[in-house]
């Protein structure tokens, strides 16, 4: 632990040679605490406050009251049912139907998260974040509690960005909480994986006034050799915290801390090895009478909760003097979170953890999947703030969304193709929050999809099994509907009455791959043919291969499909074109041209034919995508970049974000109709042909988001006479105008038109 912590005093004092630069406050530091089994129910305004206030045994957690209280309480969080699948959909953003670890399995340490998966630690040492993990990881080693090994070097967070880790490498070695070593980094040059094994002892921490007393009364005679790991964890965080604000003060250097403890998991007992270890409700007249599993379980979150207090104190005073003049909490997102729901016990009967929630960990029940989510920044969340301070919120946001949200926050690019959609802008309160239409779940038993206030439950999936009565389908899965907006306990099933819905959101959880067997996953593939060759011959594909060890766990080979995340680059330095000849589907596909070179990468759709990317089409820098009567589908967006161009005529069935050129051409009327919303950026241009009617080039059913430019040319040599009226784009409802000066558009003839606006129709008036 010592050659640790000289490391990272090392590697930040290096950082901190560098110019001092000032702190960006959109770029803050991110602090994120996750527990293991915590209900939803498990906080003070989740359901505590109340009991406390009845006179109930209740669960003490003064801090992350506070820190409630301080920030935002998402009363609608989601994890996933149980550890190995929640740590996988945090750190890669991917769903259970797209995750490889969509289960708890004995193999998840060999073939969890794979070498191409961009995790947070990944995309925030990119961003020169500082990085740290501590706790239970869940993936890369044995679980032999003496002498455990790494089994698979691509899955360990050494290999992910993570520079400062003490962990536990395999979720079931981490089924007690004394095991005797520790994996820890930074490590001795030369180490497999860039970590080594370090005993599990309070040594360093005792006899020394660095370091709190409480809860972990280190100091105490009785306190065993073998360190109770959640202490060693929330010490190691704390020396990085004091470090990481001292640094972030002088260099401008944030950093991104994830505190992953074992606390609340089973077993309970062995808190009971601990001095005094139920301390903290010596004066609660009510504990004596609760069940040793009670009793041990709320000693567990209470001592964890003050961890968090103190290291909560070190973003008040990095160096440790008692001036908090260097605070860095003001700009430091901290997050609390729980993997899932809590475990069947008599915890929930005598304490109300899952907070009247159907369900436990392991199932796709609220009880099992919502979960306790608190996020507190003082610089972006206060009284002034949209999202006032000390308040709730129903916005639903699950695990997946923190990758994409702290890769917003950092400035870097999200990966391409995850469920995850970032809640930066919200956070922020500025930019466009984009919208994710659903959340899905899988456990061993069922299936679920939330989309707004309607939840689909989805028991078994044999094509034979007869359905409950009144679900609205004849055979297969068992399917419920609930309204979670009057109906959090789930309770009444209202399938019968909303058929068309049920048969809805069927369609959709069954396209996210939930019925697959574990260890089905998307794949990563990029475009490997020649200037001009077909999308849909699979020799212009990568394979793509999963393997460790001499074991190959998961190959996929062919043509593009909706589990491919795809990239077609263009490295060299001549344009190069591919033709999508036939209907071709991907989960997340990026068209991209080589910017040094100025070489084009073109994407050209043959007459009729559609392109889907389910959860994205990002078009790049250097990048043309034409379309020529054909379909262009995303059940979300759509995005045009900077120097990329989105050209013809058809159906953009998705929403269009617009930073690039969008040019609507063709002879039919409408030229291009966009299904979704239309948001064009300052950035963004549209370009619009003039036909020889009067009807729109441009059709987009939901919201005209408009800004940037708006740029023009006239079909067949037309010559407009003074007061011709050209309607260019109606839509839902337009919002905002072009931001052309003095309100008109210039065509290439030398002709002008003034842009007029109406709630639903931009017109162009000829002078």
């Amino acid at each position: 632990m010592k050659f640790y912590l000289v490391l990272l005093a090392l590697a930040l004092s290096v950082a901190g040679i560098r110019k001092a630069a000032a702190t960006d406050p959109d770029r803050p530091n991110i602090l994120y605490f996750y527990v293991d089994d915590m209900g939803w129910g498990s906080i003070g305004p989740n359901g505590q406050a109340e009991r406390k206030a009845r006179g109930l045994p209740y669960v003490r957690t003064p801090n992350l009251d506070r820190l409630a209280a301080q920030g935002l309480n998402f009363t609608r969080g989601y994890g996933c049912h149980v550890c190995s699948p929640a740590r996988s959909s945090q750190q890669t953003g991917f769903h259970q139907g797209h995750t490889f670890a969509d289960r708890n399995d004995p193999d998840n340490a060999k073939k969890a998260i794979r070498a191409a998966d961009i995790t947070m630690g990944d995309a925030l040492a990119a961003a020169d974040y500082v990085t740290g993990y501590w706790g239970k990881w869940g993936y890369g080693g044995s679980k032999d509690l003496q002498n455990p090994t790494l089994d698979n070097l691509q899955t360990l967070p050494t290999s992910h960005g993570y520079q400062h880790v003490v962990a536990e490498l395999h979720h079931v070695r981490a089924h007690t909480f004394f095991q005797p070593t520790l994996w820890t980094a930074p490590a001795p040059v030369g180490s497999t994986g860039g970590l080594f094994l370090a005993p599990n002892s309070m040594a360093k921490y005792q006899s020394s006034k660095a370091y709190p007393s409480t809860p972990a009364l280190q100091n105490h005679p009785t306190y065993p050799e073998t360190a109770y790991c959640d202490d060693v964890y929330a010490f190691a965080a704390l020396d990085f915290v004091h470090q990481g604000g001292q640094n972030y003060n002088e260099s401008g250097q944030p950093f991104f801390g994830l505190l992953a403890v074992q606390i609340p998991h089973g077993p309970f007992g062995e808190i009971a090895k601990l001095p005094d270890w139920d301390n903290a409700y010596a004066d609660d007249t009510d504990f004596a009478s609760l069940s040793d599993q009670s009793k041990q379980w709320a000693a567990m979150v209470t001592r964890i909760d003050s961890h968090f207090g103190n290291i909560l104190a070190a973003l008040e005073d990095p160096n440790n003097d008692g001036d908090k003049s260097d605070s860095v909490a003001d700009n430091t997102l901290v997050i609390f979170q729980s993997d899932n729901g809590g475990p069947a016990g008599n915890n929930v009967r005598e304490l109300g953890v899952n907070g009247g929630l159907k369900g436990f960990k392991g199932s796709v029940w609220e009880g099992g999947i919502r979960v306790p989510l608190v996020m507190r920044w003082p610089a972006k969340i206060n009284e002034s703030s949209s999202l006032k301070v000390g308040s709730n919120t129903d916005m639903v946001v699950d695990v997946s969304d923190l990758l994409p949200t702290f890769c917003e926050l950092a400035g870097q690019p999200v990966p391409l193709g995850v469920d995850g959609v970032s809640i930066a802008p919200t956070l922020r309160g500025a930019g466009q929050q984009r919208h994710r239409e659903f959340i899905i779940h899988e456990a061993s038993g069922g299936q679920s999809i939330i989309r707004g206030k309607f939840k689909l439950v989805s028991e078994g999936s044999s094509k034979t099994k007869k359905s409950a009565k009144g679900n609205g389908s004849g055979v297969g899965p068992v399917l419920s509907l609930f309204d979670l907006e009057v109906d959090r306990g789930e309770s009444n099933n209202i399938a019968a009455k909303h058929p068309e819905l049920v048969k809805e959101l069927s369609t959709l959880l069954m396209g996210e791959r939930v019925y697959e067997p574990k260890g089905f996953a998307n794949t990563y593939h990029r475009w490997t043919g020649d200037d001009g060759d077909n999308a849909s011959d699979a020799s212009n594909w990568s394979d793509y291969v999963y393997a460790n060890a001499g074991i190959t766990y998961a190959t996929d080979r062919g043509t593009p499909q909706l589990s491919w995340i795809s990239q077609i680059v263009n490295t060299g330095d001549l344009s190069n074109m591919v033709r999508v000849d036939a209907d071709v589907e991907f989960l997340g596909l990026e068209i991209r041209g080589n910017s040094a070179t100025n070489a084009k990468q073109s994407v050209v759709l043959s007459p009729g034919v559609n392109l889907t990317g389910r959860n994205e089409i990002r078009l790049a820098a250097q990048c043309d995508l034409f379309i020529d009567d054909g379909t262009v589908s995303s059940l979300r967006w759509i995005d045009v970049g900077s120097d990329a161009n989105l050209n013809g005529s058809g159906t953009i069935d998705a929403t269009v974000y617009n930073s690039g050129v969008v040019s609507v051409s063709g002879t039919g009327q409408p030229s291009l109709k966009v299904t979704g919303d239309l948001h064009q950026s300052a950035d963004g241009t549209l370009k619009v042909s003039l036909g020889d009617n009067n009807r729109p080039g441009l059709v987009v059913d939901g919201v005209a988001e408009l800004d940037g430019v708006l740029a023009i040319s006239i079909a067949n040599g037309g010559s407009p006479s003074s007061g011709d009226t050209y309607a260019i784009v109606t839509a839902g409802r337009i919002e905002g105008q072009f931001a052309n000066s003095h309100g008109t558009v210039v065509a290439a003839d030398g002709a002008i038109f003034r842009i007029q606006y109406s709630e639903n129709t931009v017109t162009l008036v000829a002078e």
